[in-house]
Formats: C-alpha cells, structure tokens, sequence
C-alpha cells in the first residue's frame, strides 16, 4: 500500500493525496485539517447522500471539544460559536414532578447547520467534495491514495470489506428508538417519563437552534418556552413495549403523530416532525484494531456510543483531531496512525462504557420507577458514573442536597456516613473493607500479620472490616496459607483480633466470610503462580462435579450426598466457633468458583441428581448450608451471602439467574447479597472498568428490594457517595483502595471536609485529621493549536 510518511509525498512528484470515505462532520473535519496542515495534499470526500441531506436533528458538543476545535481551527470554531444554543440545566419529569439541575453547560446546534459549516470550510481550503457519488473499492483507494480515511459510518462498507483485518463485533441493544424534531425550543434538557398501558416510554429533548435574540418570553409552568426555535426530541422504549404499544405495526407519520400524543404534556400539545425517521435499535460498535496499512477507521465506522450520553458526534471531531495531530507529529504513517490507535482506543473505552451504563440504565428504567422523585432525577443524573455526587455538588449545591435531604442524611454529612442496619447491628457508615485473601496463615492460624491488617483497616474507619475467606477444613483450603476456622487455636487467634477490633475500633464491626475452595484448593500462594497446582504436598480436592479448574490442575472428585452432609456439618462447625470468637456478622461465600459457587454456575454443575440441573436444584445445597448455619448462628446478628452474579462466560449463570439466587437466598434468611462477579471459570471475558460490576448489585437491589453490597473496582469516596444516593446499593466494599491506604475512610471523611458519628479518628491519629497541603498541577495543552 502506498505512503510510509506522516505527510507522504505523491509517487512521481505528485502532492500527497488523502481520500475520505463519508461526509459526516468526523470526515469532514477530517478532510479541513489535513488540508491545513499541507495546503498541498489533495483531499478527496465522498459522499453519498445531497449536501442537505442528514438524518438527525441537533448535535451536542462538550466544551472539551469546543476547545479542541478552537485551538485545531479558530475559523471554524468562531463559525460554530455563531451558532450555538447553549444551557445549563437539566430536567427531570416522572409522575407529575419536574425538578431541575443546573450548572451542566451544554452547546448544540443543528446538524445541518453543522455540516454546512464544515462543508464551507473544506471548500474555502480546496477540498474536493463530491457528493451524491459513492466512493471507489476500498482497494483501489488505498492503491491510489496515500491515506484513506474511513468515515462512513455505524454500517461501514470500507470496514466491512477488511473485516478480518479489523474484526468489528456489533451488539444489538433492546430498545427501539426514534429521531424527531419539534418547532420550539426546550430551556433545558429535558427526559420525562411516561408510564403507559403498555410499558414505560421515556422522551430525550434537548434544543438546538434559537430565534433572534431579542426574542426571549418567559417560560411555561411545563418548562418550555413559548416562542421559536427547534429541539431534538428522541422517543425510546424496551422491544416489548413497542410492539406492545403497535409501533410495529405503524407508519412513520402514524408513529410520530402517537408519540406526540404521548408526550403531549412535554411538548405543550405541539406537533412532533420527522425527516426519514424511521424506528431502530442502538449498535454498539468495537474493532479490535482502527487501521489497516494506508487505511485508518474514525467515528462510528471505528466505535460508536450511545446517543443518550450524547458522544457520537465528538468521538468523531476527536478522532480527527487526534488523527491530524498523530499525521503531523510522526515521521511515518505506520506510527502515526499507530500512535493515533493507541491516544485514541482508552479515551474511546471509557466513554464506551459509560455509554453501555447509560444505555442499560435506560433499558432497567422500569426498575427505578419507584424511588423517591429527587433519588430518581440524581439516578438518572448519574447513570453513566460521569456525573457524580462530586461534581453534581458543584454544579448545583441546592439539588445535591435536596436529595440528600430526602435520602436522610442529616445536615452537612455525606451519603457514605449514613448508617446502615442489618437486623442488630447497625454500620455506622456504608464502607466495607473487603474480604482478601492474605495467603499468610500457619496451618490455618491467623496471626500477627493478620492483627495488624485488619486491626489497621478497623482503626482506619471502614463500617465493616470483613476477614478473608476463613476456610472450613484443611481440604477446603485454596492454599497452604490460607486461614481456616476449624481448630480451637485457629479460634483462640480469631478471637484475639476481633477483641482488638472490638476494644479499640469499637464503632467498626468485623465480619467472618466462611468458605470452601472447591475444584479451586491445593494451589500455590498468589505471588507463587495463582491458581497453579502445588509442587508437592497436593491434597486431594472434592467439587459438584469432576471437572480440572483448568488443564493441569487436580480433578476434584463429585461429592455424594453423604459427603455433602459432611461438608455442611463443617460449615457449621466453623459457624459455631465464630459466635464464639464474637464476630458481628457471618458471609457465606457463594462466588468465585469455589465449592458452593460451583453448584450454583451451570458451568461448574454437571449433576444429574437432585443436586443438579435446574437452577432450583443447583440451589439446593448452598441453601442447605445456609439453612444449617443460619440456626446455629445468633439470631439478632446478620448474615449475608457472595455471589458471582455472572460467570462472564457463555452458558454460565446469567444477570437474570443471580437475581432468582437472591430471591432464594433472602426468603431463606440472607440479611444481604454480597454481588461479585466471575473467577468461576478460567476462560472469562470480563468487561472491566470503573464500578463494573455494581450494575448487577443495582440489579438484585432494585429488582428484589434486598440489601446489597457492591464490590468490583469502587475506588473513590465519590463513587462510593454516588452509588449509595442514587440507590444502587446500600454499601460499598472496596479491596484494593483498603491496600493502598488502611486509613481510607478516616481519609475520605477528611477530604470531605466531615466530622460526625459517622466516623471517628482514633485519639493517638487526630493530628493527622487534616488534608496535607498539595502541590500545583499544571493544565494540560491543547492536544493541536495551530492558530488564526
């Protein structure tokens, strides 16, 4: 393929010639850019479509991009000033309330105007824009071009032709959605809520153009404003309650006429327009790699991301900027568009996965139609963990405490340091130092080591500081180091740490997570080679059914139903010495893939008796073992139970799956559902990522009404405040965060600027109370200024 330099020259003394496969605004800006790097590159678009033609409405940019653009081109950047509505606050309207959050700062314009500007700009520079006209073979582009640009969109035909380069995966979503406009503005973006006969159906509105601005009459009770103008108005419901409600069945004009009715209070009873509107489904679009020689993907033909977080168009414009800035600071066209894969797919990734938050968010809307008004409007605020109690704070002061007036937490305290009751203990905040594992014991005693770990974390302020998993046999072991509970030394040492807890942390409580390793035992410790088998000294390994963890591990045998009884009765042997050693609250643990984990994934489960099959059956015994240890346990301390909400894998337990295991585990007694995720089966796919894994504790909570812990890469006070406000879960464990600093929670109270019962410093730390003083962070640069 030609060009192997970031400003390639022309074979023959020709100039450098770029094509550009799609005249949206990614290839547009594209396209303007390169020209104006090197006036003497020959740039090429096409486009299939008429000039005029688009198949939006309104475009939201963020001031991130504005800057971008103003420092990448001042003149289109001045153009675009020219012509934006901008605003500030959003609005919530569910069941009759409207309550509004200000301080957001928005910029849309519509998206005609938009390309207009663009298509102004590239001809000022001397781009060629062919329009109407399909684009040549992607393999003759790129014999006869020294880079070609893919810009053509969600349905690329130029990635599709070297799809087994790129290797895209689409994923369809569930709902149905619809792009229309109306003839006034909104003041503010608005979502309301509607809940039909059929389902519930939600509208996105934003505006995108304004009348002249002399023209400014109040607005309405219903928020709109009674003059000129136009908004972006998106209709969106679940697959069922669209064919529910007959979408199917009807016409576009039909469709819009029935969505106008429908949200006839939201638009003053004003008509809904359409322009080749048609009823779709989101596609969330990956590539495993972005370019192919002397071809490179930007925009949706690369990634795309869902509307409701409005990222779609400014990917696209920061895929340009990126990629002319890669071109022009790399001597070679294979760094720069490498260097350009590697700038760009992080910042990609994370708005992917606030996009897929958001998106399911919408999709689980149902789920949250319950909460109290201002929790619902700071859920839905907060959907795609962008926004946070943080900075919703200082955006706007007023709303954040409102909600959190209605949560209950009292004057000038924040959400992690409410309390929290399970049955006769009550948490004085929501944080939860998680059980790990520290491979540190001596034939299952706990010791020194252990002392200080958790004897640290429980003066650093956590609510719950939780034991790692205490196994309930030598076998049931997952290593040599592991600490068990079934000797009176091992209790003899427990008891000595709770004691400690107890007298000089004595506003934390300490839990004891009770667990057998199953299939998963007899490896060496974490640092020695995880999950590998023993060199020597291997004891023999029992599971659900005999299947290796994975090739060259043990084969556990498959326990009989005598066995089983056995293994209950240690269970509650090692229950029994837990009262004793005073422990506030006992966690069965049924994640991971150890043993009782591995009855309840399908994966692990290969039982043909009573103890396996359905999801009922492969319930049975963890049930059993609940049941046997809860009636040995005080009734007035709680238990709760850890999960792996999914498997990550195909075939293995699913969302819906972890919430029938809730549902049996809280009719049996389970106070909470510890929600984790994975580690049952080697071959995982987990899609990790901030928070990643609270959307199943959200799920199980607000779909059962059964308390929840989330675990899985919580790592700031801001998340942890987030989370419990917006009522996703009731407390937060965090691992790794309790690693870093024991003192976590007393830091976050600090920083925060909160002093109350909801934690307190230890006498002998009280000096340290205060927030050290930093040093100056200097602001990034523009990512490519190159003037007026």
């Amino acid at each position: 393929m030609a060009g192997e330099v970031a400003v390639p020259p022309g074979g023959g003394g020709r100039p450098p010639r770029v094509a550009v496969v799609g005249g949206g605004p990614g290839g547009l800006y594209a396209a303007a850019l390169l020209k104006r790097l090197d006036p003497a590159r020959e740039v090429t678009v096409w486009e299939r479509n008429a000039p005029d033609d688009t198949f939006g409405f309104g475009v939201v940019l963020s001031d991130e991009t504005l800057g971008g653009i103003e420092h990448a081109d001042p003149v289109v950047y001045a153009a675009l000033r020219d012509e934006f509505v901008r605003w500030d606050d959003i609005d919530v309207v569910h069941r009759g309330a409207r309550h509004t959050s200000g301080g957001h700062g928005f910029a849309a314009l519509g998206r005609r105007r938009l390309l207009g500007i663009l298509h102004e700009r590239c001809r000022s520079l001397g781009v060629e824009l062919r329009f109407r006209t399909r684009a040549p073979d992607p393999a003759r582009l790129t014999r006869t071009y020294d880079l070609v640009i893919a810009a053509d969109g969600v349905h690329s035909t130029t990635r599709e032709a070297y799809a087994e380069v790129f290797r895209p995966s689409v994923t369809r979503h569930r709902c149905r959605y619809i792009w229309l406009a109306a003839d006034f503005a909104f003041d503010a973006f608005r979502f309301e809520i509607a809940e039909t006969e059929h389902g519930v159906m939600q509208l996105h509105g934003y505006p995108y153009s304004r009348p002249s601005p002399d023209h400014r009459p109040a607005t309405s009770p219903s928020g709109i404003q009674n003059r000129s103008g136009a908004s972006t108005v998106i209709v969106e419901m679940r697959e069922e309650v669209w064919r529910a409600a007959g979408f199917a069945e009807l016409g576009t004009a039909e469709s819009v006429e029935r969505c106008a009715k429908i949200f006839a209070e939201a638009l003053g009873g004003r008509p809904l327009r359409s322009n080749n509107s048609v009823w779709t489904t989101f596609r969330t679009v990956v590539n495993e790699r972005w370019s192919h020689g002397n071809l490179v993907l930007i925009g949706d033909a690369a990634h795309t991301a869902h509307f409701s977080i409005g990222s779609g168009t400014k990917l696209a414009v920061e895929d340009a900027l990126a990629l002319a800035a890669c071109l022009r600071e790399h001597p070679t066209l294979q760094r720069a568009l490498a260097a350009y894969e590697e700038e760009r797919r992080p910042v990609v990734a994370s708005t992917q996965r606030a996009a897929r938050a958001s998106l399911e968010w919408f999709e689980n809307l149902g789920l949250y139609l319950d909460q109290p008004p201002r929790q619902f409007a700071f859920n839905l605020l907060t959907r795609s963990r962008r926004v946070t109690h943080d900075n919703l704070q200082l955006r706007d002061r007023r709303f954040t405490a409102a909600v959190e007036r209605e949560f209950g937490c009292p004057p000038d305290t924040p959400p992690m340091f409410t309390p929290f009751r399970l049955r006769g203990l009550t948490l004085r905040n929501r944080v939860v130092v998680s059980p790990m594992d520290m491979y540190s014991a001596v034939d299952g005693v706990p010791g020194d080591f252990h002392l200080v770990h958790l004897g640290a974390r429980a003066l650093g302020g956590a609510g719950l500081v939780m034991t790692e998993m205490v196994c309930v046999s030598p076998q049931g072991r997952i290593t040599p180091g592991c600490a068990g509970l079934y000797t009176p030394e091992q209790a003899t040492a427990w008891r000595r740490i709770v004691d400690f807890v107890h007298t000089r942390a004595p506003d934390t409580a300490v839990g004891v997570q009770l667990g057998h390793s199953g299939r998963k035992g007899s490896t060496r410790l974490m640092w020695e080679g995880i999950d590998q088998p023993l060199q020597e000294g291997n004891w023999a390994l029992v599971a659900a059914s005999p299947i290796p963890y994975r090739p060259g591990n043990q084969t556990p045998h498959e326990l009989s139903e005598r066995q089983l009884g056995h293994i209950r009765d240690q269970f509650v042997s090692a229950a029994r010495r837990a009262v004793r050693c005073g422990f506030d609250l006992l966690e069965l643990h049924c994640a991971h893939g150890y043993l009782l984990s591995g009855f309840l994934s399908p994966l692990t489960n290969r039982r043909t008796d009573a103890y396996g099959g359905t999801l009922t059956d492969r319930l049975r015994f963890p049930l059993e073992v609940f049941d046997a240890v809860r009636a040995v346990w005080p009734e007035e301390r709680p238990m709760t139970v850890r999960i792996s909400a999914t498997d990550w894998a195909d075939g293995g337990t699913t969302a819906e799956d972890a919430v029938a295991i809730a549902r049996a585990f809280a009719a049996h007694g389970a106070d909470a559902i510890d929600v984790s995720t994975g580690q049952v089966v080697p071959d995982e796919r987990p899609e990790y990522g901030r928070s990643y894994q609270t959307p199943y504790a959200d799920r199980i909570r607000n779909e059962t009404g059964v308390p929840v812990i989330a675990v899985g890469a919580i790592s700031s006070w801001d998340d942890v405040n987030s989370l419990v406000l917006a009522g996703r879960t009731d407390l937060c464990a965090l691992a790794r965060p309790h690693l870093y600093d024991p003192n976590w929670t007393l830091h976050a109270a600090a920083e925060q600027g909160y002093t109350g019962p909801g934690v307190t410093w230890p006498a002998p730390y009280r000096a340290g109370s205060r927030r050290p003083r930093t040093g100056r962070t200097d602001t990034p640069k523009p990512r490519l200024t190159l003037g007026g």
